[in-house]
């Protein structure tokens, strides 16, 4: 049976170790961060302007009347389809009570077959 004693020694230079292997991969993994151009949690906002996006243009007051139209248009179209459909159709009370009762003779029927058995 062999027996593992570990000493405080062994631990602290296995933490040393550990530590300088964790700012290993840190640093490589900044490394990949700069090279794909993604900003990491300490890195400054960049300033250049050939990065900034372009200024939104404004619409015209024309442009969204014509947009408005057209959405209008499509709108009473899409209304238009829906009323022209078929309406949906309802069952009637008396059909309601000539389902439920031939239900009602099936599971009789299951009942009996199964009592029987």
């Amino acid at each position: 049976m062999a027996k593992t004693i570990m000493d405080r020694s062994v631990l602290e230079m296995a933490l040393v170790g550990y530590e300088s292997e964790k700012d290993r991969v840190a640093a490589a993994i900044a490394a990949l961060r700069a090279q794909l151009g993604k900003r990491g949690p300490g890195r400054p906002k960049t300033n250049s302007d050939e990065t900034a996006p372009a200024p939104r243009k404004k619409m015209s007051a024309a442009a969204r009347k014509r947009m408005a139209a057209a959405q209008r248009k499509r709108w009473a179209a899409y209304q238009k389809d829906k009323a022209d459909a078929q309406p949906k159709r309802h069952i009637s009370e008396a059909g309601r009570k000539a389902m439920a009762a031939g239900g009602r003779r099936r599971w009789a029927a299951h009942r009996k077959a199964t009592a029987a058995a």
